[in-house]
């Protein structure tokens, strides 16, 4: 590995949960090669997240509703390439999602209820059989559904990235990334400072305690919320969230409940997802608590009553990577060499398929020029529209000029 030069050398994808394996696996589609440097998989927000396709039941607006919807419209697609590359389903769903309210014009004044389709009482009753009795008005969205990424989509993302020849460093820890100035390898991270040059490598223990460059000359950033831990600079924070998980039987909610505090998401077996809890001040604290549970069980009977007695299956907790205005960062980081692909916040699962093809087109795009190649299938309007996207959502946004 040491005697690779930058130049011939993979893209490094660090992390490995949802955002890392579908960059990985969509670079890898365009013929790159990639490595992708993971610290443990398992604690990553895509297995812990309810897995919504929400950017109307969320009630998104300005850029990031823009940018939630172009996810949504290419969903299907997406999907349908990792179904393809992996041979597993990723249980997708079109299955709608309800938003109910107390009144009506708490319903009206929903930030997307243009979106929706307004519901009444009974209407809702009929969407959502035995929801509770607080709730009087509601906003059907169609277009928005689910999919069960903890047991589905995290496990055929695996699997095609393998397909596809992606490499895995597995129990890896980043230190730092190395850039090439005047005065030679100069590191970045928390240990070091920014240089002005070129991505040279990437600096990484293993689980083993051995410490190692490993060069490249392109990497991209999907740590989540850990972002910041290797560039402070990057105005990424942990919002930690609280889970469950309650057997029903199977058919007893067809539609995606989105409540105020509470969501409920129904599985095509019953399983009823329930989350999440919304812990700012938590920081990176681990573990279930007794107050976040207790928040999730009362969301439960106010929202479903019936699905209180319902039996309990997995309590598990995630941190969200969260950023000032709640929207990611993406395109070209600090560190030139360097892209961002992180601070998705709750809408990582929504917005990974436009992540990828901003993120891997963009860096293709840079291949294709650098090697006198003609657009690599990427028309002037594609790269327009990329341009703007990644404009619109670059880390540059929380630095005021000079």
């Amino acid at each position: 590995m040491a005697s690779t030069s930058p130049a011939d050398s993979p893209i490094a994808v660090l992390g490995g949960g949802l955002i890392g394996l579908a960059v990985a696996h969509a670079l890898a589609c365009r013929g790159l090669p990639v490595t992708v440097l993971s610290r443990r998989r398992s604690e990553a927000a895509g297995f812990v997240a309810a897995g919504m396709l929400a950017p109307h039941a969320e009630g998104l607006s300005g850029p990031l509703l823009a940018l939630g919807q172009a996810s949504l419209r290419r969903i299907p697609a997406w999907v349908a390439g990792i179904e393809a590359d992996s041979g597993l389903s990723c249980g997708l769903r079109s299955c709608g999602i309800v938003v109910p309210f107390a009144t009506a014009a708490e319903r009206d004044a929903y930030p997307t209820a243009a979106c929706g389709t307004a519901l009444d009482r009974d209407g809702l009753q009929r969407e959502v059989e035995g929801i509770g009795p607080r709730w009087q008005a509601g906003l059907l969205f169609e277009q928005d559904g689910q999919i069960d990424n903890r047991r589905r989509l995290m496990r055929a993302l695996e699997r095609a990235c393998v397909s596809r020849g992606v490499r895995f460093e597995e129990g890896c820890q980043v230190q730092a990334l190395e850039t090439d100035d005047a005065r030679g390898s100069t590191p970045v991270g928390p240990d070091g400072r920014e240089g002005s040059g070129c991505l040279r490598a990437v600096r990484l223990r293993r689980a083993d305690g051995e410490e190692l460059s490993l060069p490249c000359s392109q990497a991209v950033l999907c740590c989540g919320a850990w972002s910041a831990a290797l560039l402070p600079e990057l105005p990424v924070f942990p919002v930690k969230g609280q889970m469950l998980s309650l057997q029903g039987p199977i058919g007893a909610l067809q539609r995606v409940v989105f409540g105020p505090g509470t969501y409920l998401v129904p599985r095509h077996d019953g399983l009823l997802v329930v989350g999440a809890t919304s812990e700012a001040e938590a920081g990176f604290s681990e573990g279930l608590t007794p107050a976040g549970q207790r928040q999730l069980q009362a969301g439960i009977s106010a929202l479903l009553p019936a699905a209180a007695g319902w039996p309990p299956m997995e309590r598990w907790w995630g941190f969200r990577p969260c950023t000032p205005d709640q929207g990611p960062l993406l395109g070209e980081g600090p560190v030139p060499g360097l892209w961002l692909a992180t601070g998705h916040h709750r809408n990582g699962v929504l917005l990974a398929a436009i992540t990828t093809a901003l993120i891997a087109g963009g860096i293709a795009a840079e291949a294709a020029a650098a090697g006198g190649e003609a657009g690599m299938g990427s028309p002037e309007a594609e790269a327009s529209e990329r341009s703007a996207w990644l404009q619109a959502f670059g880390w540059q946004r929380f630095h005021a000029p000079g």
